[in-house]
């Protein structure tokens, strides 16, 4: 098993629209470890670390996100996992 981490910048319409809670349910269902959290510049931020396979369903499923919102860009910028998280939560 390859451990992964992403910290991921999406943009569009991805605040009022649960995108924090859809993504959180998202990457708990694949055991993924990290937060999400919404950005001063209307973006949402996102660390998350676990199996490779599971990161890249996680990044793959960010370029549609959840039903009412409009995902225009999507950011990855891999890193060397820490190990640092036990669970995946919402960062306020």
């Amino acid at each position: 098993m390859v451990t992964v981490r992403a910290r991921v910048i999406v943009s569009g319409l991805v605040q009022g629209v649960f995108f924090r809670a859809y993504t959180e349910e998202r990457a708990r269902e694949l055991l993924l470890a990290g937060w999400v959290k919404n950005r001063w510049d209307g973006n949402v931020e996102l660390v998350i670390e676990g199996e490779k396979e599971k990161v890249d369903k996680m990044v793959n499923w960010l370029y549609k996100g959840p039903p009412h919102a409009r995902v225009e860009k999507v950011e990855v910028e891999w890193q060397e996992p820490t190990g640092e998280f036990d669970t995946f939560f919402v960062n306020y």
